[in-house]
């Protein structure tokens, strides 16, 4: 049996050397039963409108050349998405959350980093991680 059947997430090259997967972008995909309701959500955790409609049902943010968030209307799978952002401190983050009439939680400390977790109007999970508190 060949070694890339063994281990789908590695394949190897003619030279025998693993190939990885040259990613470039990643769309993190959050699914809602209404398009309308959750923009407006997630302008206000964003601080943003979003960048794009590129299609019926989809709006799209996009903070970095690598970094995007899609908002697809689906009803059937609203609310089982996690969203998970790296943001640097949390505290000063929370506090604009808050002021913009979202619940964030409580920021918890895990092994390494911190997190502050709350839901979206869904129940989607949204997670902020970071490496520093404030």
């Amino acid at each position: 049996m060949r070694a890339s059947l063994l281990h789908p997430d590695k394949v190897k090259s003619i030279e025998n050397r693993e190939v990885t997967m040259g990613i470039e972008t990643i769309f993190a995909h959050v699914s809602c039963s209404d398009l309308e309701t959750s923009t407006a959500w997630y302008e206000k955790l964003f601080g943003k409108a979003p960048t794009r409609k590129p299609m019926d049902g989809l709006v799209e943010w996009q903070f970095t050349e690598s970094a995007e968030v899609q908002l697809f209307e689906d009803k059937k799978h609203a609310g089982t998405s996690t969203l998970t952002l790296g943001v640097l401190p949390l505290e000063p983050e929370r506090k604009r959350l808050l002021s913009a009439g979202l619940d964030p939680q409580e920021i918890e400390q895990a092994k390494h980093f911190f997190i502050m977790r709350m839901r979206d109007p869904d129940g989607n999970l949204v997670v902020m991680a970071s490496a520093r508190r404030t």
